[in-house]
Parts: structure tokens; C-alpha cells; sequence
């Protein structure tokens, strides 16, 4: 019998390391080891994406629960997702309301997303807020891939200065805090967030630079490996190299056409350099590199930030011109509602997209969706109220076969958001009694 290769295999080349896909050679033979214990088991991964502003509530939120809900206007792009996806109703993020502390919506809302935890109100160096649920997981059980986590965005914040009425920007620009004190740093550069999954030390970083620059994949330079890896797999396993390969290669394209682009941009522009200029192509270039990462298990805990917290972006690709954040004031302005509910529909969609890639990708007997816990949401649920009840929360996959997806659950009022993290961070397989505001854990998720 073929010989299982060991499942942190990777491929190396001059100056880059290759981390590959769960492959049938990994995975011991059925019957040698039980489900549960088994060597090539697939890991359960771990995303939180958040989005800004809240969402319009009636065309967000399903009119009934269980499973036969219809899906609502907003969610329509998960439609064929369905099955694999919970909508979860009634959650709230007590610690996100003022409390006191007067105006600061949007700032609290992104710095206690994640971390349950009211921030102290500054504009100074003395933030503080709370170590959020990734880094928790991260702390626990990061020391099993490359990368403890991966923190990726498509807006650049600041760590400095007030952003939102006495509130320092480092609460706005960030939903992963290492530290109460400490926020960890977004990549929003699709290129850096890239090299950052398959690059390596600095001597390494500078020796693979001298062979990117005569335009040399990372897939050439890893080419005898690679050759040599092929001659022990089988016709199944060999398809998926050949898949991976060719997502790794497609990905490298897209960012060097994004760069080519930027160069030859009129200079008035001033554009960021690497980060594509149709929020699509970056939206989901940001979602293939964190499908890569789960993939190839460089990490199993990410986050992934939509837009900073209050963002006032224009969506012109579905006709609204209008900020954001001044719209989500809509003050029952049916033309300013219908155009957050575009909004909130194309930010869906890119999720939907993820999600579809997620499916598409087998590992083991199943899924790559099927193996992971994604949560898209908010801790805003009305933006014209600044409400931090009822929030927007759908929690796609099945977590490796412990989470009963289909359903739209509602809970009760006032049940906390980390209820959910709490019962996520069992399935992470960390030793977390509570968490934040926890009241307990929430079986309704429970397969």
C-alpha cells in the first residue's frame, strides 16, 4: 500500500514554501482508524466577516423560522445556499450601546464585534477594548498552522486620531484585537495578503525577490517538488494538484494584471499601489486568497473586514452614488432605503461568492464549506437607529459536521452575540468556559 504522506506537506523552491490541499494520500484507508480519530480528518476552519452600517431589516431577515423559510430580497444571492447556511435572528451586542458614553455607534460597533466588550472612549493612545474571539482561538490552537490567523480588508484604517465622535480610529479600523490594548492589522493589499500565505523569512523574502522579478511564478520555482509529488498520486489526487495549481496561477494573474493596471493610471489618481480599483475584483481576490489559506491550512481562524466601521462608500456597480453611512440615516427615505438594500444585496453577493468556492472545493468525503464555521455580520442591526439589537448574522457551514445548517433561528431578546463565539470556540477546539458577555452557549446551532 502506498505510503500516506504527512498532511503539513509542502512543496519548496528557491526562496518560497508551498502548503498543499488535503489530498486521499494524506488520509488513512477506511476502516484503519475510526472517523473521529482519524489521522487525515479535516480541520475545522474558522472566518468572521463583518460589514458596516446595518441593513434594512424587513428585506434582510426572513418573515419565518425553520426551514421552509423564504429567503428574503437581501439574501436572494444565497439562494442555492440555503441548506448550507443559518440565518440567525435576535442576537445582540449589549456592550456595543453607549452605556453611558454618549455618541460612538459605528466605533463600538466594530470594536466589540468580536470582542464583546464595551471599549473605553478615547481618541489617545490608552484604547482599550478586548481580546477578540479569532485571537482567543488563535492563542489556543494557532500553533497548528503556518499562520496563527489571517486578518485581511478592503479599507486602510488608522490606529491613531479620533474617527468617530471621541473615538480613536484603531476602533473603527479594526474587529481583531490581539490585546485589549492591541488591534491586529489588516492586509488590504491583495498582493502582500498573497505573499504573506506562501513567502518566508526575510532572507528567504529577499531570495524569492530576485526570481519574482525575472517573473517567475511560485509555482516554478516549487516545480521539482511538485514533479516529484505527482509520481506518488493517484488519478484523484493528481486532478486536485492540477485545480490547486491552477487557482494559485490564476490568482498570481489577476494580481499582476491589477498592478500592470495601476501603472498606467493617470498620476492624479494616486490610487494605492497593488489594490485592484473595482471593488469586485478586490472583494474576491480577498476571498480566493482566504480560500487558499484554508485550503492549503496555512491558518484556520481569519477575519475579514468589508469596509471600516461608518465606511461612506459609493457603490456605483448597482446605481447607488450615495455614501453609505449617510444613506444608512435613511430617516425613512424610501428612495435612501431602497438604495442601502442594493447594498446590502451586493455585499450578499460577494459573500455568496465565497461561499459557492467554499463548496466547490472537496476535502476528505465532503467540503471545504462543509469543514468551516463562516459568520458575516455586523453589531449594528438598524443603521438610521444605530440599534445594537436584532443584529444581521448568518453562519454558513457545518463545522465539520456538528452545526444542523437550513434553518432561520430566531432567539431570544437580548441573547448575546457571544453566546455564538462561545459555541464557535468549542468546535475551534479551544478550553474557553466564557467569553465576553457570554450567558452560556447556543444549541441551536447544535447538530
Amino acid at each position: 500500500m502506498t505510503n500516506l504522506l504527512q498532511r503539513r506537506t509542502f512543496l519548496k523552491g528557491l526562496g518560497t514554501t508551498l502548503s498543499l490541499p488535503l489530498l486521499d494520500i494524506m488520509q488513512p484507508q477506511p476502516g484503519i482508524l475510526s472517523a473521529a480519530t482519524a489521522a487525515g480528518k479535516p480541520p475545522v476552519r474558522t472566518a468572521f466577516i463583518f460589514f458596516p452600517n446595518g441593513v434594512i431589516g424587513p428585506s434582510w431577515f426572513p418573515t419565518s423560522t425553520g426551514s421552509g423559510y423564504e429567503m428574503p430580497q437581501s439574501l436572494k444571492p444565497l439562494a442555492d445556499l440555503k441548506s448550507d447556511i443559518n440565518v440567525i435572528s435576535g442576537l445582540a451586542q449589549i456592550n456595543a450601546r453607549a452605556l453611558g458614553d454618549g455618541p460612538g455607534d459605528h466605533a463600538r460597533c466594530a470594536s466589540v464585534y468580536l470582542t464583546s466588550v464595551h471599549p473605553t472612549k478615547t481618541s489617545g493612545a490608552d484604547i482599550k477594548a478586548g481580546i477578540s474571539v479569532d485571537q482567543v482561538a488563535a492563542q489556543q490552537v494557532g500553533h497548528k498552522t503556518r499562520l496563527p490567523s489571517l486578518e485581511l480588508g478592503l479599507t486602510r484604517g488608522r490606529n491613531a486620531g479620533q474617527c468617530d465622535s471621541g473615538y480613536s480610529c484603531a476602533y473603527s479600523s479594526n474587529v481583531s484585537w490581539r490585546s485589549p490594548s492591541t488591534p491586529t492589522s489588516k492586509e488590504i493589499v491583495p498582493k502582500l495578503a498573497f505573499e504573506r500565505l506562501f513567502g518566508g523569512g526575510a532572507e528567504r523574502e529577499k531570495e524569492r525577490a530576485r526570481h519574482l522579478k525575472d517573473r517567475q511564478s511560485i509555482l516554478d520555482l516549487v516545480k521539482h517538488d511538485a514533479d516529484q509529488l505527482k509520481k506518488q498520486l493517484g488519478k484523484n489526487d493528481k486532478r486536485k494538484i492540477d485545480e490547486y495549481f491552477t487557482s494559485v496561477r490564476e490568482i498570481e494573474q489577476r494580481i499582476e494584471r491589477s498592478t500592470q493596471h495601476e501603472k498606467i493610471k493617470p498620476p492624479e489618481m494616486r490610487l494605492p499601489d497593488g489594490i485592484p480599483t473595482e471593488l469586485q475584483e478586490h472583494a474576491r481576490l480577498m476571498y480566493d486568497i482566504l480560500l487558499l489559506a484554508f485550503q492549503t491550512d496555512s491558518t484556520r481562524i481569519a477575519t475579514f473586514m468589508v469596509g471600516n466601521a461608518g465606511s461612506n462608500r459609493t457603490y456605483p456597480m448597482v446605481g447607488v452614488n450615495s455614501g453609505h453611512h449617510a444613506l444608512s440615516h435613511h430617516r425613512n427615505d424610501d428612495k435612501k432605503i431602497a438604495d442601502i438594500q442594493k447594498i446590502d444585496e451586493y455585499l450578499i453577493s460577494q459573500f455568496g461568492y465565497f461561499l459557492k468556492r467554499l463548496k466547490a472545493t472537496p476535502e476528505g468525503n465532503s467540503n471545504l464549506l462543509d469543514n468551516s464555521m463562516i459568520c458575516y455580520g455586523s453589531a449594528i442591526g438598524d443603521g438610521n437607529r444605530h440599534t445594537h439589537h436584532d443584529l444581521p448574522i448568518i453562519l454558513a457551514g457545518k463545522g465539520g459536521g456538528t452545526i444542523k445548517t437550513g434553518f432561520h433561528h430566531q432567539v431570544k431578546t437580548e441573547t448575546p452575540l457571544a453566546n455564538l463565539y462561545l459555541s464557535m470556540l468549542d468546535r475551534m477546539g479551544t478550553d474557553v468556559t466564557a467569553f465576553g458577555d457570554s450567558t452560556g452557549r447556543l444549541s441551536i446551532i447544535d447538530s
